[in-house]
């Protein structure tokens, strides 16, 4: 399998594990294994605090307040490229701690959880309505179990 260069930039407050990092890369890899995209590529993610992706979401989206994770697609022109860049992943880590309490499961299975939904949407999946919805929240699903991260 060919693994995906992954650039990390953290911008947060929090100090981020090694380990952390490595299931955040395994999450990418199992999603890109599981939509059988198998050309070398390359995904920045950065992790940042509720501020910085509170003025983010405003920018990009107009949407004024914190999000959990944002993705910004890179190479949407059929992926011709020798090595693929398929965009950034900015992921708030504040957000993915406060969800991990709310749904009562690890921060690391929430960052996984968010890294997963942020590489379908770098894949061209969306959740506009509620087919595509549906459909993302299957392979999600997917990539989850085989990460042995479901919400059991």
């Amino acid at each position: 399998m060919i693994e995906t260069e992954v650039l990390f930039d953290n911008r947060s407050k929090e100090e981020i594990s090694k380990e952390t990092y490595e299931k955040i890369e395994n999450a990418i890899n199992e999603t890109l294994k599981n939509e059988n995209f198998t050309k070398p590529s390359q995904v920045s993610v950065s992790i940042v605090d509720g501020e910085e992706i509170k003025e983010l979401n405003k920018y990009y989206r107009n949407i004024d307040k914190e999000t959990d994770v944002l993705s910004f697609p890179m190479d949407e022109e059929g992926f011709e490229d020798e090595v693929v860049i398929l965009g950034d992943v900015v992921l708030c880590i504040d957000k993915a701690k406060q969800q991990a309490v709310e749904f009562g499961h690890s921060t690391d299975r929430e960052i996984c959880y968010l890294t997963v939904h942020s590489i379908l949407h770098l894949l061209g999946y969306d959740h506009m309505d509620d087919e595509e919805k549906k459909e993302m929240r299957f392979h999600e699903e997917e990539v989850m179990k085989k990460l042995n991260l479901t919400r059991d």
